[in-house]
């Protein structure tokens, strides 16, 4: 088995406000996605820790930004899941606020890591994600998770669906299959996560 370029991970923070983070230097991917799209045990499966990123059986237990450092000094950053979480409406805008304060103006964020639920892939949600990263340059890798839910054809042909959508928008985006539980796809998303950490910093615009 290859080594897990991503191996290491530790906690770092958990904050609501973007203006905590570490210093914006260096390069990080964010990991966004529905609550109930499997977010968390993905980040888990691919730093290779058990229970480093909070698992639930009740949507939206990440609500704030929660910072990992790996070995090398780069991060990765799990926003607050989107859609389920049974909160007050104060509290789901005080969530879009940050996540669009982070989005828009962190430097060194050099990804999105965007979790689908391959059963329920393209949500006005996970089209909105898209739709802002494609606009601002930002490069998207999608994770349809839960593959192991599906039949290898049902799975093959909402890849298919996805990588067509994606292909519209003219970003730097691209889309694999995942299961945290069957390990379908961690290799690949290792390597596609491992890459763009490695690109280019962001021009922000202010």
């Amino acid at each position: 088995m290859p080594s897990n370029p991503l191996n290491g991970a530790s906690f770092v923070l958990s904050t609501p406000d973007p203006l905590q983070l570490p210093a914006d230097s260096g390069a990080e991917i964010a990991f966004a996605g529905r609550s109930n799209a499997g977010k968390s045990s993905a980040l888990n499966v691919l730093v290779g820790v058990h229970g480093l990123a909070r698992t639930s059986r009740t949507p939206g237990r990440t609500q704030h930004l929660v910072a990992f450092v790996l070995p090398d000094g780069r991060r990765l950053v799990d926003l607050p899941g989107y859609g389920y979480a049974k909160v007050p409406e104060a509290v789901r805008a005080q969530w879009r606020d940050a996540l669009e304060g982070y989005l828009m103006r962190r430097r060194s964020l050099r990804a999105l890591a965007l979790v689908m639920d391959i059963r329920h892939p393209l949500t006005p949600f996970d089209e909105q994600m898209l739709a802002f990263c494609a606009a601002h340059d930002l490069p998207c890798h999608v994770l349809l998770t839960k593959a192991d839910k599906l039949g290898r054809g049902q799975t093959a042909q909402t890849l298919l669906a996805v990588q067509r959508e994606l292909a519209q928008l003219h970003g730097v985006l691209s889309a694999q299959v995942f299961s945290a539980t069957a390990g379908t796809g961690v290799e690949a998303a290792r390597a596609a996560l491992t890459r763009l950490l490695g690109g280019p910093p962001r021009a922000i615009t202010t």
